[in-house]
This record gives C-alpha cells, structure tokens and sequence, in this order.
C-alpha cells in the first residue's frame, strides 16, 4: 500500500512539473499555430541561467534568470519565427527545430561534463508521512506547479489577454478584425513560456536529481506527449495530459521489478507509449477537437 502511495504522489509532483513545460507548448501552438520543438532547449538555457546566477545574485538571480527565459522565448517569436510567419505552420515548426540543434549544441558546450546545481533552498532534505518519505523539492514543485497552473487558468478565463488568446485561436483573421494585436499576443505567449520552462527546471533539477546536465533539456520530450495526449492546444488538455503521463512514468518507475521482463528504462519510454495508445483511439487526443476542413 504504502508503494501505492509513493507512486501516486510521485506521479502527481512530476506531472505538476510536466503540466508547466506542457502548458508552453499548448500557449505557442494557441497563439502562431505552430509546435516548438525548441522547447527543451529553451528549458535548458532557463536552467543554465538560474545555476549561474543564483550564486552571485541570490534569489534575485532565479527571478533574473526567469526573465531572462521569458526575454530568450520571446526574442525568438520576434527576430526569427515572425520573419516566417506567412509561409504556414510548417516552417516555424521546422525552424524550430534548427534553433533547437543551435542552441542545445552551445549550451552543452558551455556545461560540458559537469552537473550544476540551481540553488533551490529545500536542498535534500525529506518528509515523511502516512507511511511515505517524500523529498520537500517535490512537494514545493507540487504546490508552487498548483499555484501557477491556478493562475494561468483564472489569467486565461477571466482577462482580457486570455480573451484575446481564445479568440486568437478560433481565427485570428476575425481576431485581428476586432482588434486583437496578433504580434503582441504571440510574443507574451512565447515569454511566458520561457518563463514556465524556467520554473519547471529548477524543479526537474531539484532534489532526488543530482542537478542541471546536458541531457536535461530532453526531458521537455516528456511533457511533448503530455500536451498531445490531451489534445494539443486544449489547455485543460495539457493539464489532464500531464496528470496522465507523470501518473505512468512514476508507475512503471516505481514498479520496475514487477515489469523487469520488458526491460530497464520502461519509465523512460512510458510516455511515449501512452501517446501512442492515446492516438490510437482518439488521434485529437483526450480533450482536443476534431478539425474541420472545407474542400
């Protein structure tokens, strides 16, 4: 029972920190269309920044560094992929790729072989109750996830951005028709997921990781199968994608003796697999919608 416990509570801690990198993809696909496969890096950089400045500046260098994310994300959106902006989906989409080889290359040349840490203040230090020892990083990245996920929801409902941002992505001809800056709209949708990035690896990073490496950035591949298990673009898809996924990569970590027939590392491809169940039977995903096309 008490493995029951632990898996469930571990499944909730990562699935928090995969709803913030899932919520990036879902925010950028809403507002230009187009899927960022530079995320991961963008993630990585997020990360490099808080470890290198958080021992100089403090816990002003994390919210520097947060900024910094949030100014990389947008000067992107700005300086490259609105160049491409008319040519469709597809080639932003591309692009992103290119960005994401560049950018990865230098900042695994700038870590090297070392793992750095990001200066969280929970360190590794533990809980312990009804039965299960849990470390205090997830429990912070579970509340801190709650509290961010809570006002992006309400931000997103009940403001006049996340009106523009729902009315943007039903058409962003009428959008703009009435009024609606498209440009100023896509360039705080990509801020604002650096920003998340950034969060989510001062959580990945986090106690029981041992730090920031060069392969840290891959783990954003994670929350992409989150994002399209709910749908992509469905924001409470993202949110329901994530729960799912993190649910089953703690799972098949936490019962790796019981499925050893099908291998080490099944937690490492867990999320893809229920991505590709998933699409099986509802290709939109859980919450997405079918689109419709006239010809």
């Amino acid at each position: 029972m008490s493995t029951l416990v632990q898996t469930l509570f571990n499944g909730l801690a990562l699935g928090s920190v995969y709803a913030l990198i899932a919520l990036g993809f879902t925010l950028v696909h809403k507002a230009s269309g187009a899927v960022n496969f530079a995320h991961g890096s963008l993630l990585l950089l997020g990360g490099y920044l808080v470890a290198e400045l958080h021992s100089v500046l403090g816990f002003v260098g994390a919210v520097a560094a947060g900024a910094a994310g949030a100014a990389a994300a947008a000067m992107l959106e700005a300086l490259v992929l609105r160049r491409v902006r008319h040519s469709g989906v597809a080639v932003p989409t591309i692009l992103t790729i290119g960005v994401d080889v560049l950018l990865f290359t230098e900042l695994a040349r700038r870590i090297g072989g070392e793992v750095l840490g990001t200066g969280d203040p929970w360190g590794a230090k533990v809980a312990s109750f009804a039965g299960i020892t849990v470390a205090q990083a997830r429990l912070a990245s579970l509340l801190v996830a709650l509290c961010l996920v809570a006002a992006f929801l309400a931000a997103f409902r009940w403001t006049r951005w996340g009106l523009a941002m729902r009315a943007s992505a039903l058409d962003q001809e009428a959008a703009a028709l009435m009024g609606v800056r498209g440009e100023r709209l896509r360039l705080g949708a990509w801020a604002l997921a650096g920003c998340l990035a950034t969060v989510a690896a001062v959580f990945l990073t986090a106690f029981p990781s041992p730090g920031l490496d060069r392969t840290t950035g891959q783990i954003a591949l994670a929350a992409f199968p989150a994002a399209v298990v709910g749908g992509l673009g469905s924001v409470a898809g993202a949110l329901l994608g994530s729960l799912v996924i993190g649910l089953a990569q703690a799972a098949a970590a936490g019962y790796q003796q019981q499925v050893s027939a099908l291998g080490n590392g099944v937690a490492d491809i867990a999320p893809y697999a229920v991505m590709v169940l998933v699409l099986m039977v509802r290709p939109q995903g859980l919450l997405g919608s079918k689109e419709l096309t006239r010809v």
